[in-house]
């Protein structure tokens, strides 16, 4: 009997692990590998060693350390076996570089709307004469608040949670439903690991409405307001072209058309780059708050997997959209693969010669 219940128990782990690893996989080396690329980008062009490709790059790196923490985030909101120091790591540290990955797209965001806001004030902006005091802004605030369970602030000395991890008499898992580990582990040294034991509700609900909200209506306003300022330098261009060209006629030149169509474009792709980046993030978001304030310990855990899955990894993408657009960014590795491809033809040429 004792077998059957531990097969019964491991068997829904088993399942809820590989269908983390097939989403998070996957889609955390692609994160990697385009983050490697920009970076290297960047790194093989002098002229891009600026201040703002500074800021930019460390956003890039708080990407790629993201894309290495998204197998391990889904894990966060299943319940396991372990030490309080342990749990303690695996909640703080992911929380830490989602928070710095946060910080560093606003500060690129309003580095940017800047540059476009007071393009004359640009060099003398204080982000510029004082970047490494930026940068330092953008790391340290979210270790020094994503530590606070570490210092103090967390649940520990809650109450227990019902169906957490609960063991029966022999050491086997009593209770499978939201809790995982890959091995029925025996309880001793080891407490029920939750994010309700790291993460108080005050805790919770500070970083939601305190930190990730503001952040992102910021990203939105300051998007839409660059969108303002180039449709109304846009028709001043047209209007100019159209005086110009046509002598005062009503009829649009074909250069306006094609400025009218690129601005539309550039509309839908941020609006299309919003909704795919920022919408699975916002929801997954708004059901965890929801299930916390339903008071459940219990919860789908393959819900969880998917919607943190898809959340996390849509926005680590945002960053990957902002450089891969950029042909500066992606030259030299375009100029290296063309370089291989045209050596690799060369010798087929050489080998058919010789044949």
């Amino acid at each position: 009997m004792d077998d059957l219940a531990n097969d019964s128990a491991v068997r829904p782990l088993l399942s809820e692990a590989r269908l983390i690893y097939a989403i998070t996989v996957p889609l955390s080396t692609a994160i990697i590998l385009a983050n490697l690329v920009i970076i290297l980008g960047i790194s093989c062009n002098r002229q891009l060693y600026n201040t703002p490709n500074y800021f930019f790059l460390s956003l890039l790196v708080a990407d790629l350390c993201t894309g290495v923490a998204l197998p391990f985030i889904p894990w966060m909101g299943l319940n396991r076996p372990l030490s309080f120091s342990s749990c303690l790591l695996v909640h703080i540290f992911p929380n830490f570089l989602f928070l710095a990955f946060l910080f560093n797209l606003v500060i690129v965001h309003y580095e940017r709307y800047m540059c476009i806001m007071s393009p004359l004030h640009y060099s003398s902006f204080w982000v510029h004469r004082h970047f490494p005091l930026v940068l330092l802004a953008v790391w340290a605030p979210p270790l020094l608040y994503a530590s606070l369970p570490a210092f103090g602030w967390n649940n520990r000395a809650g109450p227990g949670w019902n169906g957490c991890c609960s063991f029966n008499d022999t050491g086997a898992l009593r209770a499978p439903v939201n809790c995982s580990t890959g091995v029925a582990a025996a309880p001793g040294g080891s407490e029920c690991c939750s994010y309700r034991r790291v993460f108080p509700n005050a805790f919770i609900y500070l970083e939601v409405y305190g930190l990730l909200a503001p952040s992102i209506l910021s990203i939105a306003g300051m998007t839409g307001r660059v969108l303002w300022i180039t449709r109304g330098q846009m028709k001043d261009i047209c209007r100019l072209h159209r005086s110009v060209a046509t002598r005062g006629g009503g009829q649009a030149s074909e250069r306006e058309q094609r400025l009218n169509l690129r601005y539309t474009r550039c509309v839908a792709a941020v609006s299309l780059t919003f909704l795919a980046c920022w919408v699975p993030y916002i929801i997954y978001i708004h059901v965890c708050v929801a299930f916390l304030l339903s008071k459940e310990t219990r919860g789908n855990s393959t819900t969880h997997i998917v919607l943190s899955c898809t959340g996390i990894g849509s926005m680590a993408v945002m960053p990957l959209v902002l450089g891969l657009a950029n042909r500066q960014y992606t030259d030299p590795v375009r100029k290296l693969l063309h370089k291989l491809r045209d050596r690799w033809r060369r010798r087929q040429d050489s080998e058919d010669m010789a044949l």
